[in-house]
């Protein structure tokens, strides 16, 4: 009947569970509806500080950006980017995000150069190093992804301290957003913040429901990324962890079973492994949901945890927004503590049914005295009586027990609502459980704590979002101011380009308008110069025909003077011959003189007719000299002449070029006169084109302009609804200001 438990542990744990039998549905709803909030507060609480790096990023890939259009960094790969200006970017989300100790960049080698904490900068992190096997994982082999990573042990968690958290250790959660350029993982945007946040997260200690054993904690149900981890490993911090929240043993100093002691030397998380010590199996809380994904049992006689004592819960599996392990959940109570609980009836019922008893039996025994000496009537008033003092005295009692057990816990539950209905609330006090009695009002009290712990929660929320809004609002107002003034600036230097625009369309319409002038002369200078080009090409030609007659007649001379050149060559040749037969016949004659001198008076007549034959030879031979000269000055005048036609030749033969070129140039000269035409006419399209487009640009400045106006004016509107944002800000902060707080970040 009593199971693993025995009789001993068992009896009044079954007995309890029996008297509190009908709230069995309760406990159901009240652990699964723990465990449905925390597993939801965990993934709201992750995609909020992935929300986080995302605007971080792309501030930086903005702010890279404008660096580079403005000439202030290299865009090369390997560059650092804007260092100053991400360190503003990191402290401002640093501020924001009040759980991250840290935020840092990795470049594509692995190597840290922008980071929160100085002493971080520079460290490599290559193969085999704390996170490579998160980088891995982000870089991917054919997909880059984001990666939530741990929880693992880093010292530098440790060194760089706690913020939000009360409890801090080397335990340590990370984000990496990766960075891509151009498609590719060139590096990985972290952000590291302690594993105790998440167990604040899911243990909200203040309002607790079960104060005095419950816990909720978080294990390994399926290691995709973390392989070395076993399964139902401890993920997070265990309330037993430290003497802070747990009334008995703690698992520092030790818990001790029939089994030996459970005990952790730093930390809960990867230290412990949630096995039941008689077995030395997973216990069956967590083997269950590891096995089933869920696991919900309530009943008597519950199941053993790590300590080998009977708890019940909720179990439940989930898996956080990009982090490649499947986690699990434990939301466990104790069975004592859960059905420890005593009803108000109950505990009314025991002492009235005793006092009715107890009265019965005085009654009786006065009754029964009285009896033995005193009349019927003396028995009838003597019972009356005693109804009455018995009734006195039970309704005094009855009242007095409702004023302590029921009206007074009423009054100062009553009380603490009081204090926070009004909007002016304390919202960091809370009921204390001990002061109320084990029913339905300590009940009331915890699930009082639970909703005001909840409530402040969400108002610390609020306080910390109204303040983000405000400086938001700052910022927006600033720079509205800022665009406003940029704005006008650049309605000014439309309003200066639209006249440029205008003066420049006049400009054009003028210019088109000489062009068409232009183009009209043009044509008319080239019907003009047609037509004298179209004479002046026939004169040429009939120069070039009169060329080509005098080239003839002067071929035709050339070869007269050549015949009469010859022939004078000829005629010197004869009067050589006559030179020579003169020169024979004087000297015969000279011979005949001579004989006709020795032969005497005989040869007187011979002699005489010798020295006629020699004075005839001496006059032949004085002409022919004479014919000669003149023959010579003939020979040398033709031979003038013959050069002089020779060179008229050449000229003639350069003019008969010439007038080549001059027809060439002159049909040229007319293409040259058609092909201005067609590029002045192509300059007024070209024009009328510039035109177009000009007037196009008007059109579409006109149009930027009255954007730029209704610019200005949404911009107007958004410095009042910057305004209103602001004042609306005020006022919510002023609403929680209502309240009283605990230190932002404290859970």
């Amino acid at each position: 009947m009593f199971g693993w438990l025995g009789w001993k542990q068992g009896l009044p744990l079954w007995w309890s569970s029996r008297l509190n039998s009908q709230l069995t549905e309760d406990v159901e709803d009240i652990f699964e509806g723990i465990a449905e909030t925390r597993v939801q507060v965990l993934k709201d609480w992750t995609g909020e500080y992935w929300r986080h790096l995302e605007r971080l990023v792309d501030q930086m890939a903005s702010t890279n950006t404008l660096a580079v259009q403005a000439g202030k960094t290299g865009s090369a790969e390997g560059d650092n980017g804007c260092p100053e200006a991400w360190d503003r970017l990191f402290m401002a989300a640093y501020s924001r995000a009040s759980d991250l100790t840290e935020i840092f960049l990795i470049d594509a080698n692995g190597t840290v150069i922008s980071s929160t904490h100085s002493d971080h900068l520079g460290h490599e992190y290559g193969v085999g190093s704390l996170i490579s096997e998160g980088l891995d994982y982000s870089r991917g082999e054919g997909e880059v992804r984001k990666c939530l990573f741990g929880p693992y042990r880093d010292e530098m968690t440790l060194e760089i301290g706690p913020r939000s958290s009360p409890f801090h250790d080397k335990m340590t959660l990370l984000f990496i957003q990766p960075v891509i350029k151009e498609g590719v993982w060139s590096g990985a945007l972290c952000a590291r913040i302690p594993n105790d946040v998440i167990g604040d997260l899911i243990q909200r200690e203040s309002g607790h429901v079960y104060p005095d054993s419950g816990d909720n904690y978080i294990f390994m149900a399926k290691p995709a990324l973390n392989k070395q981890i076993a399964l139902g490993t401890a993920l997070s911090r265990s309330r037993f962890e430290d003497r802070t929240f747990t009334h008995g043993e703690n698992l520092k100093d030790g818990v001790k079973t029939d089994w030996g002691v459970v005990t952790v030397k730093e930390h809960t998380e990867l230290e412990l492994v949630f096995t039941d010590p008689a077995t030395g199996e997973l216990h069956p809380g967590v083997a269950n949901t590891i096995r089933n994904g869920s696991n919900l049992f309530v009943n008597f006689p519950g199941y053993s945890d790590y300590r080998h004592i009977s708890v019940i819960g909720k179990g439940v599996t989930f898996q956080l927004p990009h982090c490649p392990d499947v986690w699990g959940m434990m939301c466990e109570g104790d069975l004592e503590e859960v059905y420890r609980i005593r009803g108000i009836a109950i505990r009314q019922l025991l002492p009235h049914a005793t006092l009715m008893g107890s009265f019965g039996i005085v009654s009786a025994i006065v009754l029964y005295l009285i009896a033995n000496s005193a009349s019927v009537l003396s028995i009838a008033l003597s019972a009356l009586a005693l109804n009455i003092m018995c009734g006195f005295f039970v309704v005094s009692m009855v009242h007095r027990r409702t004023n302590r057990t029921i009206v007074n816990p009423i009054r100062k539950i009553s009380r603490f609502i009081r204090i926070n209905a009004e909007g002016k609330g304390d919202l960091t006090q809370r009921l204390d459980t001990e002061q109320f009695d084990n029913d339905e009002s300590r009940e009331l009290a915890k699930w009082i704590n639970n909703m005001i712990d909840s409530l402040e929660g969400i108002m610390l929320k609020v306080s910390v979002a109204a303040g983000d809004v405000s400086s938001s609002q700052q910022l927006l107002s600033e720079s509205t101011v800022t665009t406003a003034s940029s704005t006008e600036r650049v309605s000014v230097k439309i309003n200066d380009m639209l006249r440029s625009i205008r003066r420049q369309l006049k400009d054009i319409d003028i210019a088109k308008d000489v062009a068409d002038e232009m183009r009209q002369t043009l044509h008319m200078l080239e019907e003009k110069a047609s037509r004298q080009i179209s004479i002046a090409q026939g004169e040429v030609g009939r120069i070039g025909d009169k060329m080509t007659e005098i080239s003839v007649r002067v071929a035709d001379t050339n070869k007269t003077i050549s015949v009469f050149m010859d022939t004078a060559n000829e005629i010197r040749d004869v009067l050589d011959v006559i030179k020579e037969i003169s020169s024979q016949t004087n000297l015969l004659a000279l011979n005949a003189a001579i004989e006709a001198a020795r032969v005497g008076e005989h040869g007187r007549g011979f002699a005489v007719v010798a020295n006629e034959i020699r004075k005839l030879a001496n006059m032949t031979r004085q002409s022919t000299e004479e014919v000669n000269g003149f023959v010579e000055k003939i020979s040398m005048h033709a031979q003038e002449a013959y050069s002089s036609i020779t060179e008229g030749t050449k000229v003639v033969l350069e003019g008969n070029e010439l007038v080549a070129t001059a027809t060439v140039t002159l049909g040229d000269a007319q293409a040259d006169d058609t092909l201005k035409t067609q590029v002045i006419d192509e300059v007024v399209l070209l024009m009328e084109k510039v035109a177009k487009v000009s007037i196009e640009n008007r059109t579409i400045s006109t149009e930027v302009e009255g954007r730029v106006q209704e610019l200005l004016t949404d911009i107007m509107g958004v410095r009042h609804t910057s305004n209103n944002v602001g004042a609306i800000t005020a006022f919510m902060q002023q609403l929680v200001g209502q309240f009283r707080l605990s230190e932002t970040g404290k859970r």
